[in-house]
């Protein structure tokens, strides 16, 4: 696959993408409760398929606590500081191939601003 449409490096890493993995031990809803790690797995493994891990190119960390829980699971994308939503496989796949590889931000899985814990 090319990477022709990754753009050059503003720091170490093109892009940085973070997820909250969060787990709360009171009642408190969070990510961890809404198969957080499952959509990082997914991102990581597609990342890396893909030949788009490393620098110059793209990171998946994992987050704490990112404080938008009632949105949850969430992902934010840096520099672009682009907040997301996810529930599944192909929302995660969406966001890599457009986002993340092509700089397409998907406006479906735009976490509203107004979301918080």
């Amino acid at each position: 696959m090319s990477n022709s449409s990754i753009p050059p490096p503003r720091g170490y890493y093109a892009r940085h993408i973070f997820f909250c993995l969060n787990e709360r031990k009171n009642e408190e809803d969070s990510c961890s409760k809404h198969n957080a790690q499952a959509g990082f797995d997914r991102c990581k493994a597609r990342i890396r398929e893909a030949g788009l891990a490393g620098p110059g190119k793209v990171r998946v960390n994992k987050a704490g606590c990112l404080d938008r829980c009632a949105g949850g699971p969430v992902a934010v994308v840096y520099p672009e500081a682009v907040w997301y939503t996810f529930v599944d496989e192909d929302d995660i796949d969406e966001i890599v191939e457009s986002h993340l590889k092509n700089g397409k931000v998907v406006e479906r899985l735009l976490l509203p601003p107004g979301v918080g814990r």
